[in-house]
C-alpha cells in the first residue's frame, strides 16, 4: 500500500486531507505537533488500521525526518495551521532545526517553511501541494451565498483585493477587512478570525451618531502572488463566518480556485442566515 506523510497542523484541514487519501487507499503515517493538533487524531487512528499517529513537538525536525524514514515515507503533505506565533513562543528547536532558522534572513512563513520543505527533500521526502486530494474544495468563482454583495460592498472588494494582494506579497498575512473604502484592519501574526474581531471591536468602539458612510465590514482573503500550494494554503469556513457576524461583517470576498472551503454547504447555510454575501473573485493573471 502507498504510504503519505502527514504534518498536521490545527482545525479541520488534517482530518479533511486524512478522509480524502485514505479514500485513495493510502496508508497514512501521521505526524501530530503536540502544539497544534487536535488529540481527536488518536481516536481517528484507534479505528482505522490504515494509519498511525506519532506526537512531536514544532522543533523536532530531526525527529520528524527519522519517524518518515522508518515508516517508508517518501511523499509527504503538510496540512492545518501552525501558528506563526508559535516560532517566538514554543518553539524549542532542535540542532537541525536551530541551524535553518540562523540560516534565513528572515522568519516569515513561506521563507521558514520553504526551508523546512528544502531539508525534507534533501532527505528524500517529497512535500506535495496540500490541495492534491481537495481540489473539489477550491472556492468557485462568482456569487456563492443566496444574496449578492451590494454596489458599496462590490467597491469594497476591488479596494481590498488589491490592498490584500499588495500585503500578501510581504508575506505579512492574506487578509483585510474593509468598511466605506478604508481598510479598518490587517492580518499578522494573529490569524483571520482575530483580525476580523479586531475590525469589529473598532467599528464597535465608533460613537453612536449617523453617519454618511457605510459602516459594515467586508472581508477579503486572498492567496500570495507565488502562493507555494504546499503550505499555507487560505482556508475558510464555518468559524470564519462566525467570526464575521460577531463582528458585524456583511461580505465576505476569496480568490476562487486558490480557496479551501471546509464544509462549503454549512459555510453557506451560516452565511445565509446570518445575510452575509460570499463570492469567489478570479485571481488577476501575474
Amino acid at each position: 500500500m502507498d504510504r503519505l506523510g502527514l504534518i498536521a497542523g490545527n482545525g479541520r484541514f488534517p482530518f479533511l486531507l486524512l478522509e480524502a487519501a485514505r479514500a485513495r487507499g493510502l496508508y497514512v503515517v501521521v505526524a501530530a505537533l503536540r502544539e497544534e493538533t487536535d488529540p481527536e487524531i488518536d481516536q481517528r487512528a484507534a479505528a482505522d488500521p490504515g494509519m498511525e499517529v506519532h506526537w512531536l513537538s514544532l522543533g523536532e525536525l530531526s525527529r520528524l525526518i527519522d519517524t518518515f524514514h522508518r515508516a517508508g515515507v517518501s511523499r509527504a503533505v503538510m496540512a492545518g495551521q501552525v501558528r506563526h506565533k508559535q516560532i517566538f513562543s514554543s518553539i524549542r528547536p532542535d540542532w537541525r532545526l536551530a541551524k535553518l532558522l540562523l540560516s534565513l534572513r528572515t522568519r516569515s512563513t513561506d521563507m521558514l517553511l520553504g526551508a523546512v520543505a528544502k531539508v525534507l527533500g534533501d532527505e528524500g521526502i517529497e512535500l506535495i501541494s496540500s490541495t492534491a486530494y481537495l481540489e473539489p474544495m477550491l472556492a468557485r468563482a462568482g456569487v456563492l451565498s443566496a444574496r449578492a454583495p451590494t454596489q458599496g460592498e462590490r467597491s469594497d472588494i476591488a479596494y481590498g483585493l488589491a490592498v490584500a494582494r499588495g500585503i500578501a506579497g510581504f508575506d505579512l498575512g492574506q487578509t483585510v477587512v474593509i468598511a466605506a473604502g478604508a481598510c479598518v484592519a490587517v492580518e499578522a501574526m494573529e490569524g483571520t478570525d482575530a483580525a476580523i474581531a479586531r475590525a469589529g471591536a473598532l467599528m464597535q468602539s465608533l460613537d453612536s451618531t449617523p453617519s454618511a458612510l457605510e459602516r459594515s465590514l467586508t472581508v477579503v482573503k486572498v492567496a500570495k502572488p507565488k502562493q507555494d500550494l504546499r503550505f499555507d494554503v487560505p482556508v475558510v469556513g464555518v468559524p470564519t463566518i462566525q467570526a464575521m457576524r460577531a463582528a458585524g461583517a456583511t461580505c465576505l470576498a476569496v480568490e476562487a480556485g486558490h480557496t479551501l472551503l471546509f464544509d462549503e454547504a454549512a459555510l453557506l447555510r451560516e452565511a445565509d442566515a446570518a445575510g452575509i454575501a460570499v463570492v469567489g473573485e478570479a485571481r488577476l493573471a501575474p
